[in-house]
């Protein structure tokens, strides 16, 4: 079929669907860890309900991938926004009525958890098709994308801020609901009729054995690559330290350092506005520079000072000063990783290689903020901050410490087919250095160290 140029309207609907729910993806960030501190009092069962949130992500991701391109990418998208928006609605309404215990917290953010991996997932990886329809250069489209999360991330933590102050954590769960719905709709309506985003054509009834098959390629896939799999390798340690700093290290400082929940919205948003900056600068002339360092560079910066600096003061500027700072770092971040992996990975095999690489870098998510949550209560919080700076400054030394990671700069065009081979990593590129044919890294994968981790997109 051929496909209808300079038709932005799929893409726009994208974009938009994105802004109102990661707005959304804020207040849950900051609600939901003031919610279980302000009904607990404990950080642990903070991170525990962290846990709960981030675990069932990581089993749907794991064999979510066959069944998306079947069920079809706009379908799944808008099913997860829906059940999403019923979860978080009933936190506050069980709560209202009295009956809310801290299982069913944990319970109903589990759901979201589930729900959440196999929607992002669709819709991250109908990037490619869009922007051609639109006729956007990809890497234009990958930063136009994260620009878009970073700013409505930035507003949605602003917001969040103030509503949790003024008007309680569980309204504020309320309006996250109302995001998820309004998602669902400009989806609903917006991709109608866009052939990626339907179910796929001519593929075998999923039984068991082309539904194994179907897994085992996405994953063999991302094995084989070697620069694909050091990438997630590194992400999935640093998105495990991010979901540490995002659902624990930084509630717990705020409110017992900084002042409450307007100084936590505030941090979360100058993060998020100097991470949209940098985006968008990325967009306007990242093309000029090599990605390798500017990759190595952005994560040194939105990592390990973070924690430092809230380890080493008790108020608020000159972690905002720090903050922003590794926003910038932060932006450049997904444009490159978007924009890599769609270079490598065929668009038949996005869907499975996509849910393969979700699954890996959100291994560690769930122990996150429970081991935040348990570090916290045994050692202190100055502690904590101190020893997962150190994890987290020598996890990203890994761009300019292994080999494999110069083919990150190596050419290479957009793959169409489906059944496009990775060479074995023992035979190389043909460069010399990453053992990836036409092949790079993978990511709808969460800004590490962005706080973007908690389960939603």
């Amino acid at each position: 079929m051929t496909t209808k140029r300079n038709d932005r309207a799929p893409l726009a609907t994208v974009l938009a669907a994105n802004a109102i729910s990661i707005s959304g993806n804020s207040l849950t960030l900051i609600a939901v860890p003031w919610f279980a501190l302000e009904t607990t009092g404990s950080p642990g069962k903070a991170g525990l309900v962290a846990f709960c949130a981030a675990l069932p992500v990581i089993l749907s991701a794991i064999v979510g991938g066959p069944v998306i391109d079947r069920i079809g990418r706009r379908r799944v998208s808008i099913a997860s926004d829906l059940v999403c928006a019923l979860a978080l609605a009933a936190i506050p309404l069980l709560n209202h009525a009295g009956v809310l215990r801290f299982w069913m917290l944990c319970a109903l953010m589990a759901v979201t958890g589930l729900f959440h991996a196999p929607g992002e997932t669709a819709r991250n990886v109908l990037t490619p098709d869009l922007a051609e329809r639109a006729g956007t250069p990809l890497s234009r489209a990958t930063s136009f994308y994260d620009a878009v999360s970073r700013g409505a991330r930035m507003t949605g933590a602003a917001l969040a801020g103030l509503l949790v102050a003024f008007l309680g954590a569980d309204t504020v769960l309320y309006v996250d609901a109302a995001t998820f719905a309004v998602s669902a709709l400009l989806v609903l309506i917006g991709l109608r009729g866009v052939p990626s985003a339907e179910p796929a054509r001519g593929a075998p009834p999923l039984s068991p054995a082309v539904y194994r098959a179907d897994l085992r390629e996405g994953y063999s896939f991302m094995l084989r690559t070697r620069l694909l799999l050091g990438v997630n390798l590194m992400v999935m340690v640093t998105n495990g330290l991010a979901q540490s700093w995002s659902s624990v290290l930084l509630p717990v400082h705020a409110r017992e350092e900084l002042g409450g929940s307007a100084a936590l919205g505030l941090l979360v948003a100058v993060f998020g506005g100097c991470a949209l900056a940098g985006a968008l600068l990325y967009a306007a002339v990242g093309h000029r520079f090599p990605r390798r360092p500017v990759l190595a560079v952005g994560f040194l910066l939105c990592g390990a000072p973070v924690y430092v600096t809230a380890a080493v003061t008790d108020t608020t500027p000159p972690l905002l000063v720090v903050m922003a700072l590794g926003g910038l770092g932060a932006g450049v971040l997904n444009p490159i990783l978007g924009a890599v992996f769609y270079e490598i990975v065929p668009e038949g095999l996005r869907s499975r290689v996509g849910s393969a690489s979700t699954a890996s870098v959100l291994l560690t998510t769930p122990l996150g903020g429970l081991a935040a949550g348990y570090l916290v209560e045994r050692v202190g919080i100055t502690t904590t901050l101190l020893s997962l700076a150190g994890v987290y400054f020598l996890a990203t030394l890994c761009p300019l410490v292994f080999p494999s990671w110069r083919a990150m700069d190596a050419p290479h065009a957009v793959p169409t087919d489906a059944k496009a081979e990775v060479e074995p990593a023992s035979e190389g590129s043909g460069d010399g250095e990453g053992g990836v044919s036409r092949t790079e890294p993978s990511t709808p994968v969460p800004v590490p160290g962005s706080g973007g981790t908690t389960p939603r997109r």
